[in-house]
């Protein structure tokens, strides 16, 4: 493997080395070498060390049991490992510098979680399990939104992955993350917000190049102008969109104080999300479900103690989010108010979904609050042309909660720029530590069994194909043999299509939510599933009305807290987005047991394009995917 920059390591450390020669570096020497074998002169030069040294620390890996050794005539003795299938099985991470690309074959899951911090994934190739290779390109944008604290955390997260240093690259992203910190919103001492360049030419040759001039008063100094409030936002926006995204650092609004405090203990990795929202007043809490966003955004609005508006995507996350500020707060129940279709209430603490906040006859009621925290939960709804309005209250505190903040059309920066920059853990460090369980996906490439249903596929095009594939009849004999193979395990079965779920529903003889399903009816099967599965005084018995499988269309997708959800069954919507496909992989991934995703996907149909773009999101996340065909 050759690379066009050079090697950064000084004759200081070659001794150092050889010494600590691992059986990885005795790999890429073999690599280097093109060769199945190599001597000890050989090792050395590829290792920049004298012959000794490596003849030395090969020893050492033979004592080890790692690599054995052969006298031969031509070369006094070659080394080769004991392992042949481990050559041929590992991991192997080849850089681009000048395109900033990096392609890995065979990542482990620590590789495709630290990637995801500062790269984006944006193909995999290979068809067969355990042989799928990822390309990575790192972006501008990549970069600036990268959860670390300076440059050099980030520069350090880049060494760690990356074979060797790449001076190029790790220059061109050190100034990346420079100009993420060139542009500052603050609040002068006389209460109007300023916008502060680093210099005079960016001032001169960037914002006023590109703003608006109804997005600035007037200038107070070669570096500082006077904005205009209402224009905040775009500000934002304007400078990101030119390469410059704005640290703000306002004093922004309290609210009237409201009496709350924290009830449950966070962990470390929940109280470094708030106190790094403290400091920065604004941010999106990303971390996949079960990672215990709610709680901390809970923690984060006692912290604040400022009057709250919460927004949620559904009337069910409306209640749940209620249920969960008096599980876990102190607050008093009378300060809680709901604001939605079916109440209607302004409270210290109000939870209002997007669509009744964002229309003109109820926008003026929250607008009179002096609201000291707005909360966005499945924030990635911010994006959507009617929940936008919601952003402009710019002067509040901001606080964004999604397991994937990505928007249909992958327009992350409206949600960093309208919220906040993104703050979390990465989902191996999650996994790692055991507060959330990696879920396994499989994709199960599912035949036609039907002839007729194959034929009718054959004979349709368009819109058509793509039901018919979703609708495979083959699919309810795999859901069978999939229930059967997890008797004990409480399932989803998602779909797309209302009639294929109510059949799917029908065949199994379980009930089908959608959102045609009244509010109260479907509350009631959300708690029915909930329940432990154990009757109360029964001696462990199950409950007359527990429910084990559930089929769901989109309105399971977010938005509705199942914990004990252990498998989920994607039979149909492959079409969707990114985001679709991780919501429902994360409908499993929780603090306790196993997690299990299987897509099904009709093999030879524009399915399995599909399966595999959404597992390539959950790629990202470190999370591991496998496939299987399944037999005729």
């Amino acid at each position: 493997m050759t690379d066009d920059t050079g090697d950064d390591a000084g004759d200081d450390s070659s001794e150092d080395d050889a010494e600590d020669l691992s059986l990885d570096r005795f790999h890429e020497a073999l690599e280097a070498e093109e060769r199945p074998v190599a001597t000890a002169s050989e090792v050395a030069r590829r290792l920049g060390t004298s012959q000794a040294a490596a003849r030395d620390a090969l020893a050492a890996l033979v004592d080890r049991g790692d690599v054995d050794r052969l006298d031969v005539e031509a070369d006094p003795v070659v080394f080769y490992p004991r392992d042949w299938g481990a050559l041929a099985s590992r991991e192997r991470v080849v850089t681009f510098p000048k395109r900033r690309e990096i392609v890995v074959d065979r990542p482990t899951q620590y590789t495709r979680a630290r990637l995801s911090q500062f790269a984006n994934l944006v193909d995999t190739t290979g068809t067969e399990p355990g042989t799928r290779g990822y390309l990575y390109r790192i972006r501008q944008e990549d970069v600036w939104a990268a959860p670390f604290d300076d440059a050099d955390a980030l520069v350090g997260a880049l060494r760690s992955v990356l074979p060797r240093r790449y001076e190029h690259l790790e220059a061109w992203v050190r100034d990346q993350w420079r100009r993420a910190h060139r542009f500052r919103l603050y609040t002068h001492a006389d209460g109007y917000v300023v916008l502060e360049a680093a210099s005079e030419n960016l001032m001169g040759n960037v914002a006023d190049q590109h703003l608006d001039d109804d997005h600035l008063r007037a200038p107070i100094s070669d570096t500082e102008a006077w904005v205009n409030e209402a224009a905040v936002a775009a500000v934002k926006r304007t400078l990101y969109d030119a390469g410059y995204p704005v640290e703000d650092d306002r004093d922004l609004e309290t609210g009237d104080p409201v009496e709350i405090d924290l009830a449950t203990d966070l962990r470390d990795y929940q109280e470094t999300w708030v106190e790094t929202f403290l400091d920065r007043k604004s941010g999106v809490y990303v971390g996949p479900p079960g990672s215990g966003k709610t709680v901390a955004g809970i923690a984060t609005i006692a912290a604040v103690g400022g009057e709250t508006l919460i927004l949620v995507p559904s009337r069910e996350l409306a209640d749940q989010w209620r249920e969960e500020l008096l599980e876990h707060s102190t607050v008093d129940p009378a300060d809680i108010g709901l604001y939605h279709g079916g109440t209607k209430e302004i409270r210290p603490v109000t939870i209002a979904t997007y669509q009744i906040a964002g229309m003109d006859r109820h926008r003026s009621l929250f607008d009179s609050r002096e609201w000291g925290l707005i909360c966005f939960d499945e924030c990635h709804h911010v994006t959507a042309p009617v929940y936008s309005r919601t952003a402009e209250l710019q002067s509040k505190h901001r606080l964004g909660l999604s397991a994937t903040p990505v928007s249909e059309t992958g327009s992350e920066e409206e949600i960093y720029t309208l919220i906040g920059q993104p703050i979390g853990a990465d989902w191996d460090a999650l996994f790692e530590a055991g507060f959330v369980q990696e879920p396994e996906v499989e994709i199960r490439y599912v035949p036609w069994r039907d002839e007729t249903a194959r034929n009718e596929y054959a004979a349709a095009d368009g819109r058509d194909r793509r039901r018919l594939a979703a609708e495979n009849p083959a699919k309810v004999e795999e859901i069978r043999y999939l229930l059967a193979a997890h008797r004990d395990k409480k399932t989803l079965v998602f779909v797309e299509y209302l009639d294929q779920g109510a059949a799917i529903a029908d065949a199994l003889g379980v009930p089908f939510i959608s959102g045609e399903t009244p509010h109260h009816e479907r509350a009631e099967l959300f708690r029915r599933f909930r329940a432990d599965g154990e009757a109360e005084g029964s001696g462990g018995g199950a409950a007359d009305d527990d429910l084990d499988v559930l089929v769901v269309s989109r309105v399971g997708d977010e938005g509705i807290d199942l914990p004990n959800a252990e498998l989920a069954v994607v039979a149909s919507g492959l079409g969707g987005s990114r985001r679709q496909g991780s919501q429902r992989a994360g409908r499993t991934m929780r603090p306790t047991g196993s997690a299990l995703v299987y897509v099904l996907a009709t093999r030879g149909s524009s399915e399995e394009e599909f399966a595999q773009r959404q597992m390539r999101h959950l790629g990202r996340k470190g999370v591991r995917v496998r496939e299987t065909n399944v037999a005729e």
